[in-house]
């Protein structure tokens, strides 16, 4: 290196990646900038230039300024090996320029600390790092270690897990060619084990998030939703919160998305078959929902996911971050994917749930662009990942351009037909426990304790907020005592539209 390096190096004044002092008697200022390069995108650290003028006036150096700057450099952890340039200044005779350079990090490494502080870069500026930038960087190069998706699972034994479910994963992924053909007859523990879901035989966390029957000791396996009146949270139509493994918060989301949102179809002359399609296009909001679920902190226990639906807009939030590689802007864009609970993405992806590894939201602006619908936006409000979906206007279908030479269309412009408009049913469950529930009652009257006994479940609270009162709320269930929700002797029974809708599911 060269003074004529290091005049174009100053030039454009310190940045993100330049850090300017005057001379080693700011050793200790200089290590913290050195290590925020190291924690951010990597930079140059310069001794022997004033940093408001930029002029170039170096330092002696002595055999004890290398020895303190190498004891400097011994406090950044983990270890770094670098050699200081040192290079003569022609004005100063005898005076020489420190210019020290440091690689960026890069996602999967141990985050770097300065006497055990870590810095990072904002800008110029260089600051200590949040402990939750720390945290995710941690995790990242100790998932197994930090990682509460390989923690074992608190009261969840394996019999707790569902069958039914694990192996249907399964199945999907031998169909998908991701899973060997000899895991559908290997046991349920062999596969789970490979998965890296089962430690010493108990299942982890991310096994109790994905199958579990018994979600009792975790207050965060829940959605919630609501169907808000207008474009703010001041008053809502429906809101309701459902708990469960991932399956089930899954079905419940779509299904209270089905429940609120437009259906429109068309009979097209080709097929003679009726298309018919969500306003939002279905692909994209199963997209959403399952990233959301997959991604989010299930460590931040007091937190739930989201769906909110407004007249103008459908909003899917969960507690969670951006990796510091996307942000709201570039997510759009070709990247990489930084899973948050790589394991749990990694069973999604085998069984087919999941696709391509970042490209999640390539698949999600895809489905709206083929039907003609706005792209949705992403946003961090620093605690919660938003996804954003635009609601067509009222009054038009979604189906606003139609290509297709052989519709029986004769407007190509595509305006809305009333007729084309599928009927909404008379009624529809609003959640998989809603629907279980009305498939396994009787018609008379039942005891709390009695619909129970028909899951197996012994948490009357958890089934009052997840089966009896969204079964109310849906007009499913009807109270022997309607007046005294509290009654002792309160008992329940299906409603007539239940029962319709239980002989039709039977047919």
């Amino acid at each position: 290196m060269t003074i004529d390096d290091i005049k174009a190096l100053i030039a454009s004044d310190e940045s993100r990646t330049l850090e300017l002092k005057k001379s080693t008697g700011e050793l200790k200022d200089g290590m913290h900038a050195a290590c925020a390069f190291l924690n951010t995108e990597g930079g140059w650290l310069i001794f022997g230039v004033t940093p408001k003028s930029l002029k170039i006036i170096g330092q002696e150096v002595t055999d004890k300024t290398k020895q303190e700057i190498a004891q400097a450099i011994a406090g950044l952890a983990p270890g770094v090996y670098m050699r200081p340039d040192y290079i003569d200044v022609p004005e100063y005779p005898g005076h020489q320029v420190i210019a020290m350079h440091f690689d960026g990090w890069v996602w999967g490494e141990r985050p770097h600390t300065f006497h055990g502080c870590p810095y990072y870069k904002v800008e110029s500026t260089t600051q200590i790092m949040p402990h939750d930038m720390y945290d995710e960087r941690i995790r990242a190069f100790e998932p197994k270690t930090y990682s509460w998706e390989m923690r074992p699972a608190s009261g969840v034994a394996f019999d707790d897990l569902n069958e039914k479910h694990i192996r249907g994963c399964i199945r999907m992924g031998v169909e998908g060619g991701r899973i060997p053909a000899s895991a559908l007859s290997a046991p349920i523990s062999d596969t789970l084990s490979k998965w890296k879901l089962l430690k010493n035989g108990i299942p982890t966390n991310g096994a109790a998030m994905l199958f579990s029957n018994n979600v009792d000791e975790y207050d965060n396996f829940k959605i919630k939703m609501a169907r808000f009146l207008g474009t703010d949270k001041n008053e809502f139509i429906d809101e309701m919160r459902v708990e469960g493994n991932f399956f089930d918060l899954l079905d419940a989301g779509l299904a209270f998305c089905f429940k609120h949102l437009n259906l429109s179809g068309k009979i097209t002359n080709r097929s003679l078959q009726r298309e018919e399609r969500l306003e939002i296009p279905y692909k994209a909001l199963r997209e959403a929902i399952i990233n959301s679920l997959c991604h989010r902190q299930w460590e931040k226990h007091n937190l739930m996911n989201s769906i909110a639906i407004y007249d103008d807009r459908v909003e899917i939030g969960n507690p969670g971050i951006f990796p510091s590689q996307i942000t709201p802007e570039n997510i759009k864009g070709p990247h990489d994917s930084y899973p948050y609970n790589v394991k749990m993405a990694e069973v999604l992806y085998r069984s087919m749930w999941l696709e391509n590894w970042g490209s999640g939201a390539r698949r999600i602006m895809e489905a709206c662009e083929e039907q003609g619908v706005e792209e949705p936006t992403w946003r961090w409000d620093g605690g919660f990942v938003y996804v954003t979906f635009k609601r067509p206007a009222k009054g038009l279908s979604v189906d606003t351009v139609n290509n297709n030479p052989d519709s029986n269309d004769e407007g190509k412009g595509g305006k809305y037909d009333p007729s084309m408009a599928q009927a909404r049913p008379k009624y529809d469950p609003s959640t998989t426990q809603v629907r279980r529930m009305i498939i396994l009652m009787d018609d008379d009257y039942m005891s709390l304790r009695d619909i129970m006994a028909l899951f197996n479940l012994n948490s009357a609270k958890r089934f009052r907020e997840n089966y009896i009162n969204p079964g109310i709320t849906d007009g499913a269930l009807e109270r022997l005592y309607p007046n005294q929700p509290h009654h002792p002797k309160q008992q329940y029974r299906l409603t007539e539209v239940a029962k319709e809708w239980k002989s039709n599911a039977k047919q």
